[in-house]
């Protein structure tokens, strides 16, 4: 269960005005950065610099900003 950043928090910055976002697409979109990072640790052979899981890692750009969604 992801506690920090709240999931609240996660939809709100995922969502803008004209396009909320909902609990399935925050699970999509983190789901789909999570196995991005997780290929790019498996193909370079080597791990994160500190301890988090994909998930958490993931999570934790999208409460900074750095990824978005479109809807097609």
């Amino acid at each position: 269960m992801i506690n920090q950043p709240s999931v609240d928090l996660l939809i709100d910055k995922l969502g803008t005005d004209e396009q909320p976002a909902s609990r399935y697409c925050l699970c999509v979109v983190a789901a789909k950065r999570a196995r991005q990072i997780l290929e790019k640790y498996s193909a370079s052979n080597s791990g994160p610099d500190e301890y988090l899981k994909e998930i958490s890692m993931a999570c934790q750009e999208i409460a900074d900003g750095k990824i978005k969604y479109a809807k097609d």
